[in-house]
């Protein structure tokens, strides 16, 4: 028996998004975020997003920081329990 058994194939980040836990929702399709650059920001919920896939705070995601502002950005991607426990496992992200 593998080790691996278990192990899903998780969409990394691309060169511009960062690892990002959800802190606080603070309405209007907005989150806040902790980075796993450091940073905090507050990340939108895009309409592609909005009633299909639900956020809520703990979650693990994919920020892309906007260009223009570093404090903000947005959620590209929501990863499930399952697959959050697999990064932290890996060591992706901690908390």
């Amino acid at each position: 028996m593998s080790d691996n058994e278990g192990r899903k194939d998780l969409r990394m980040p691309d060169d511009d998004e960062v690892f990002a836990i959800v802190e606080d929702m603070l309405g209007a399709n907005r989150v806040r975020v902790r980075c796993m650059d450091g940073q905090e920001r507050t990340a939108r919920i895009p309409g592609k997003m909005q009633k299909r896939i639900w956020i809520r705070e703990d979650d693990v995601v994919l920020v892309e920081p906007w260009d223009w502002q570093d404090e903000k950005g947005d959620i590209t991607w929501r990863y499930d329990k399952q697959e959050a426990d697999q990064l932290k496992e890996e060591g992706h992200i901690q908390g």
